[in-house]
């Protein structure tokens, strides 16, 4: 499946368009990071590890996922 990844520093953000339903819930929680409207849509180095992680537990069709770049 087709993946893009943003990196902010400890966690990379892994967007997977094909499953996106488009709820613009991640747009409305941090508009700071998502901006379809813009390239890359997705500036994860906008808000802090904490912020993308609760946001991204709330997408409802799972195409945001996260890995921590510090584990081991």
């Amino acid at each position: 499946m087709d993946t893009h990844e943003y990196i902010n520093g400890d966690i990379t953000i892994i967007w997977q368009p094909k499953k996106c339903i488009h709820s613009t819930v991640c747009v409305r929680m941090l508009p700071k990071v998502y901006n379809p409207k813009e390239r890359p849509w997705i500036k994860a180095g906008n808000a802090t590890v904490q912020e993308l992680k609760n946001q991204i537990d709330q997408c409802p069709s799972g195409a945001l996922s996260y890995k921590s770049n510090t584990e081991k």
